[in-house]
């Protein structure tokens, strides 16, 4: 005999009528972004995620699709919140080298905010992975990153901002070092203010146009 319970786990799964879901997605998604975060995608079970998010399997697995897509989630809501200083740097700044200032110094406060884990998830999370499809999740992320600073300083460059000399590759490699060895360095608990030293001393290197 099928419970009532286990009918609406499968009604809910197969999307037609059936008991609600009995949680909160976004708060449930935002636990999974914060273990994801804190332990990484392989040291991550469904187990711990039942747990922390307050949830069955079946829930998880009707909601979210599995480990991986709810990770694929929590990627691109971590890149639209607690990641997404880059991007508004690279918008709202008016020449990349005031973009890349500002997101080292905003990556020295949110790498070692106290409200979450330290350091970046898109760099930390494929740790010991052994998916390669979050492998390359993530290094795609961190790839695109890079290749938008150094399409903003190929701008600048070619507007007269920059030195014509300027090699934008590398400048825009740099740049993305910083960001990702301050995310480690934040992991082995260095603070806020000594991140910003080493923020000062990586835009010391910049060209003056």
């Amino acid at each position: 005999m099928v419970s009532a319970q286990e009918t609406g786990t499968r009604a809910g799964a197969s999307g037609t009528r059936g008991r609600p879901r009995s949680f909160d997605r976004a708060t449930a998604l935002e636990k999974a972004l914060m273990a994801f975060w804190e332990h990484g995608y392989e040291a991550t079970s469904v187990a711990d995620l039942t747990r922390l998010m307050g949830i069955g399997a079946p829930s998880l697995y009707a909601a979210f699709g599995g480990k991986r897509t709810l990770f694929e989630e929590v990627v691109r809501l971590y890149t639209d919140t607690y990641g997404a200083f880059g991007d508004r740097a690279l918008a709202e700044e008016p020449t990349a080298r005031a973009a890349v200032e500002r997101m080292l110094r905003e990556a020295a406060a949110e790498y070692t905010d106290l409200a979450h884990p330290h350091g970046c998830l898109v760099v930390h999370a494929a740790t010991n992975c052994t998916s390669p499809e979050v492998a390359r999740l993530l290094r795609e992320r961190r790839n695109a990153n890079i290749a938008a600073l150094e399409s903003r300083i190929r701008a600048d460059v070619a507007e007269g901002r920059l030195p014509a000399g300027t090699d934008a590759a590398a400048l825009a490699r740099h740049a993305g070092a910083m960001i990702q060895g301050m995310s480690q360095q934040a992991r082995d608990g260095a603070s806020r203010q000594e991140l910003e030293a080493l923020a000062e001393i990586a835009m010391s290197i910049w060209p003056h146009g």
